[in-house]
């Protein structure tokens, strides 16, 4: 394990404001530009007693046992760099981040990180925790912001007295606060947030629990400053008429005199999230894009729209990593003292790397270690439910998760998706027609709703955790 003070630690980053404009204004002396700003940013840390836990370009992540010290480093830095022509804005937050063999996890670390992503070149942000740790003194508040890992409010303070533009912090939007930062996910955010800025309408889908409408919701925040207009999200989880998908647009971004009409020429993103169980009311969203010029439209559903210049993008499951690192943190929310070990990965895998599952699977721990967890997994849906008061109904469990997409299935795809139980792992196209009879339509349409993989061998499969369902439907 890494020599990292552990406990209570202050968590400093620092990046480059505008380093891409900055490499091609400077051409060949960026690289002396930024090898002296390496320079003169590891030797404040080094003053001050820093403890370097990762770089990546012009970027740094630094941990400090006092928030004094990280505060006079961020000092220090600035006044060293401010007659040069890079400008760098720093965050810093003080919290107890889990230590592992990969360096600092948890809430902690994405707070800093996105302090610092709300500021400007030149500006020190510091966190309310890390402000009551020092002599008020030199430290401006600014007030609360949203931040873009769209968590509560967050009072930010200032390093200093300059004036800066206003904070890169969520407006004119109503995105739901969530409770806690996104894990992973940065391939998916930058292809995703590529085709957010170059089409206009773009559709997450994937199965159940694989985090579609928390991906959709994080591409939305980081957005908002492309929209002036503003940034909407569109909850339809809880309607059944297709009938009703516009007077909810309409409700959401505050449309009073017509959809069409209110939005007209503004420049806004607009976030429709389940629409699976409304795909009939496609239509809305083609004449909104039709009749709006500068609309956008992000949405997540299980299925794709079917409508004309629809983007799709697929969420996959997440990696192992980033697997085990959800699981570490959600687990670390119900056990303090808990510490991810191997088992923890095979968990993960066992669950097929879905967000959903890991997160209802690592609420366990308060009762079951990993290796009684991972013994119990023979079973998983009755093991995988949750407590929460505060989750929707379809995701207090992975049954009612799954159960949701196979009731939206017709009876043809419903019964061949219980046919294909009989598979245990992968299958051959041609296998699926003579074990099962099935039908090429109802097969494409379970892949298409997610419910079945195709794999680019050309084999077909379920998730584990689908075929568990199932093998249970199989044999009622």
């Amino acid at each position: 394990m890494r020599e990292l003070p552990s406990g209570t630690v202050t968590l400093l980053f620092t990046d480059i404001e505008g380093s891409t404009r900055l490499l091609h204004e400077l051409g060949e002396r960026y690289a002396d530009v930024l090898a002296e700003h390496r320079r003169v940013l590891r030797d404040a840390f080094s003053r001050h007693g820093g403890h370097e836990v990762d770089t990546q370009g012009d970027a740094f992540f630094v941990a400090f046992t006092r928030a004094s010290d990280a505060v006079a480093t961020a000092g220090d830095a600035q006044a060293a760099l401010e007659d040069g022509p890079v400008r760098v804005r720093i965050g810093i937050h003080t919290g107890e981040p889990v230590v592992t063999d990969e360096g600092y996890v948890g809430v902690d670390v994405h707070r800093a990180a996105r302090i610092m992503g709300a500021g400007h070149g030149g500006q020190v942000l510091i966190s309310e925790t890390t402000a009551g740790l020092l002599d008020s003194a030199g430290v401006r508040d600014l007030g609360e912001h949203r931040l873009k890992d769209l968590t509560a409010p967050q009072r930010l303070y200032q390093l200093g007295d300059e004036d800066f533009p206003p904070l890169r912090t969520l407006y004119r939007t109503n995105l739901p606060i969530q409770p806690t930062p996104l894990v992973g996910r940065e391939r998916e955010l930058e292809e995703a947030g590529r085709l957010v800025r170059s089409r206009r309408l773009l559709t997450l889908t994937g199965p159940g629990g694989s985090g579609k409408t928390r991906l959709a919701l994080q591409l939305a925040a980081e957005a908002v400053e492309q929209f002036p207009d503003g940034v909407f999200w569109v909850p339809l989880q809880a309607l059944r008429d297709p009938a009703l998908v516009e007077p909810a647009i309409e409700a959401s971004i505050g449309a009073d005199n017509g959809l069409i009409e209110h939005v007209a020429n503004k420049r806004l993103l607009v976030l429709i999230d389940n629409f699976e169980q409304v795909v009939e009311a496609a239509p809305v969203v083609s004449s909104l894009l039709a009749g709006t010029p500068n609309a956008k439209l992000l949405v997540t559903s299980r299925e794709p729209l079917h409508v004309e210049s629809e983007q799709r993008y697929p969420v996959e499951p997440l990696p192992d990593h980033d697997a085990e690192v959800l699981f570490a943190e959600r687990a670390q929310a119900v056990s303090r003292g808990f510490v991810a070990t191997a088992t923890v990965g095979e968990i993960c895998r066992r669950l097929d790397g879905l967000p959903l599952a890991i997160e209802l699977a690592a609420a366990r721990v308060a009762l079951l270690d990993p290796d009684d967890l991972l013994a119990r997994l023979d079973r998983r849906l009755p093991l995988l439910a949750s407590r929460s008061r505060d989750a929707p109904d379809r995701q207090q469990t992975l049954r009612a998760t799954i159960e949701w997409s196979y009731e939206l299935l017709d009876p043809d795809e419903q019964e061949l998706f219980r046919s294909l139980a009989v598979f245990r792992g992968s299958f051959l196209l041609a296998a699926a027609e003579a074990v099962c009879d099935a039908d090429l339509d109802a097969l494409e349409s379970l892949v298409v709703k997610n419910l079945v993989r195709r794999w680019s061998t050309g084999r077909l499969g379920m998730l584990d955790t689908i075929r568990e369902y199932a093998v249970e439907l199989l044999d009622a």
